[in-house]
């Protein structure tokens, strides 16, 4: 696993409790992070979100914590100052439903509980080393859903020469 320096890197917490907004921030000062924002509710993390401007924001996802809402404002409301953060959610759903619907709603990454700081650290190394290019659609704005890429060697259906490139899937 590559070593990253992220102690110019800022974080806000957005989680309900105080024990799991806590360990996050111990983790994360662990990993050189000095500059971490926390908000307890959704409506505060936007607040919190659009005066600090992190570069990357940690969202709690649980039953009465609206994260995915709060995930979507970040993308789409016209207050928001950086819709292009990276956004990991932190939630003990770990049912794939759950992962493509926090994947649809533009989430950069996910990380179920209980979290660790190796679990941690590896999706802000993935954040950091993918740098995924944004996609906007009628029904989606976020980073580009498709991790893998593969070479395209099938016949042209358009009458062209064929090429080979890579075409993610």
């Amino acid at each position: 696993m590559e070593n990253y320096d992220l102690t110019q890197l800022s974080f806000l917490i957005v989680e309900e409790h105080l024990p799991m907004s806590s360990m996050l921030r111990g983790i994360l000062r662990e990993l050189g992070v000095t500059e971490v924002y926390d908000a307890s509710s959704p409506e505060a993390g936007f607040e919190e979100f659009n005066f600090s401007v992190p570069d990357v924001v940690l969202i709690d996802w649980s039953p009465g914590f609206d994260g995915i809402g709060l995930l979507k404002k970040i993308r789409a409301d016209e207050a928001s100052k950086s819709p292009y953060v990276p956004v990991i959610m932190v939630t003990a759903h770990g049912e794939a439903e759950k992962v493509f619907e926090a994947r649809d709603a533009g989430m950069t990454e996910y990380l179920t509980k209980p979290i660790s700081g190796t679990r941690l650290y590896q999706r802000i190394s993935s954040i950091v080393k993918s740098n995924r290019n944004f996609v906007q659609a009628s029904k989606f704005f976020g980073p580009d859903r498709r991790r893998r890429t593969k070479e395209f060697d099938g016949g042209c259906r358009r009458g062209e020469r064929p090429v080979l490139s890579a075409v993610a899937t």
